[in-house]
């Protein structure tokens, strides 16, 4: 509590304003009373005064939706819970705004205020401290009120930003979180660090932002994505989610509610694709991303990585670096261009470009795909650079499998799943244009009799030092359709330059 107080003491000493306790201003903290209008109030007062800290001391508060001001810090102290109230009228949320159309992307992208906490046009804004948010009362989708026969109206979002600027987010935990723990639209100037969350879907998404800094979180979403950068088409408009850092953060699928007790529990089925949990860009993929890095994360019990772009974006100027896996459920790296085009008729297919993904390690990888990475005819992957990477399936394939041909799915949501077993256990490329892989390894557990590399419709492929474990009378590598190849230093492969191959087997 001392340091607490000094912390507090030195951001109003720092700007110049005072500290406005909740229970001041009538908040009961007792998990019983609604403590909606005091802690607006609160908010209210600090504003008015041009600024400063409304403070949460330990207490379970009560609440429906807080309105977030400009120059505001709400701190929550050790001990202290802002609860999401059940949706009555007593509990004072607010309606979702109304908006022309939910043509392009789902209900929960659009909408902002029907939240737990949101605020729309602000600047300077902090939520700090090491207190819980819990989403208790949120809802994970748009469904009907029972109570109510509303439609739309139950709140679904812990918190929710449009178009503010200089945020900070740091060091409080979410728990139960609704349909986002964190929307974050249009937000500019983003900091978020020290989260631990633990949702019954989305983490964080961070939706047509630039300039967002993301470090040192812990996210375990087993319902859904767990860190989630996107481009919607929730502003009527296209804008990219640019210069972004992503490091230092965990993400898995354990039970909800048990990665912040600490048990880390594995009882729920999930079904075939197992718990998301993961590192996603897309699918809402309307506006681009650019000028991204991801390096020294931890992926645990949940998808791998997921590059997607559907709906017309570029996703162009990214880095990957420093990634471990383990106990990965589907494929542990998806790189995907198609066209499923949740778009204006007027928008074509986007681009895919300049992607460095590196130093990478995944163990007890799912048995059903490998790596996937995959454009549509016409619309290549460009400049695609993988390095260093090192991937231990499951194995157990089958010769049968070796024989599928891969659906195309070029209107199709961009999910792994989607495209069922692939022919190769260790990599499945198709559609790129200018792929450089070095030092590349794939190994099985249990005897898989499929290649461990499948290279299909490819242009300038310099692969170096690939090494896959395989069965005698099994290719390690099968090459179709692939011009422009360069392939050395590779064990048990002879080396081979050639400007086209239609079909080979080494």
């Amino acid at each position: 509590m001392a340091f607490a107080l000094c912390f507090a003491a030195s951001v109003a000493a720092a700007q110049g304003k005072g500290i406005y306790y909740v229970t001041n201003y009538g908040a009961k903290g007792d998990g019983k009373t609604i403590d909606t209008k005091s802690i607006n109030k609160a908010i209210d007062a600090a504003a008015t005064a041009g600024g400063g800290t409304v403070w949460f001391p330990a207490g379970s508060y009560l609440s429906g939706s807080i309105h977030l001001k400009s120059n505001i810090s709400l701190y929550i102290d050790q001990g202290a819970t802002i609860v999401a109230a059940d949706y009555t009228p007593e509990a004072g949320y607010d309606k979702p705004e109304n908006v022309v159309t939910n043509q392009y992307e789902d209900f929960g992208h659009r909408h902002w205020h029907n939240s737990l906490i949101w605020g729309e046009n602000l600047h300077d804004v902090s939520i700090l401290g090491p207190g819980l948010l819990w989403g208790k009362g949120l809802e994970r989708t748009n469904r009907i009120n029972k109570m109510t026969d509303e439609t739309f109206m139950n709140p679904n979002k812990t918190i929710a930003l449009y178009k503010c600027h200089n945020v900070i987010l740091r060091d409080f935990s979410i728990l139960h979180g609704g349909w986002f723990g964190i929307l974050a639209t249009a937000t500019d100037n983003l900091t978020i660090d020290n989260l631990k969350m633990d949702t019954n879907r989305d983490g964080m998404d961070v939706d047509c932002c630039w300039n967002v800094r993301i470090s040192n979180c812990s996210v375990n979403s087993p319902e859904d994505d767990g860190i989630c950068l996107k481009s919607s088409y929730g502003l009527n408009t296209g804008r990219a989610t640019e210069n972004v850092t992503i490091t230092n953060c965990q993400v898995s699928g354990y039970d909800e509610g048990s990665f912040l007790d600490g048990t880390f529990k594995r009882t729920i089925d999930y079904g075939a694709d197992g718990p998301t949990g993961r590192i996603k860009f897309g699918t809402e993929s309307n506006g681009g991303f650019k000028n991204i890095t991801i390096s020294n994360c931890v992926f645990s019990y949940c998808r791998g990585l997921a590059l997607e772009t559907s709906d017309g974006a570029l996703l162009e100027d990214v880095t990957i670096n420093n990634i471990t896996m383990r106990d990965i459920t589907n494929s542990p790296i998806f790189v995907r261009l198609n066209g499923r085009m949740r778009a204006p008729a007027t928008d074509t297919v986007g681009a895919l470009r300049r992607v460095i993904i590196s130093n990478v390690v995944c163990y007890n990888a799912d048995p059903r795909q490998g790596a996937l990475i995959s454009g549509i005819p016409g619309h290549d992957i460009n400049d695609l650079t993988l390095s260093n990477i090192r991937i231990y399936f499951k194995g157990g394939g089958t010769a049968e499998q070796a024989k599928i041909v891969v659906p195309e799915l070029e209107k199709e949501y961009p999910e792994p799943g989607r495209f069922k077993e692939t022919p190769s256990y260790g990599f499945f490329v198709r559609h790129v244009n200018d792929l450089k892989m070095k030092d590349i390894e794939v190994h099985y557990m249990n005897t898989d009799q499929r290649p461990a590399f499948m290279f299909d419709s490819i242009t300038g492929a310099d692969l170096e030092h690939l090494r896959g474990q395989h069965p005698s009378g099994v290719p390690t590598l099968v090459l179709n359709k692939v011009n422009g190849l360069a392939l050395h230093n590779s064990p048990n492969i002879a080396d081979t330059k050639t400007d086209h191959i239609d079909h080979k087997e080494l």
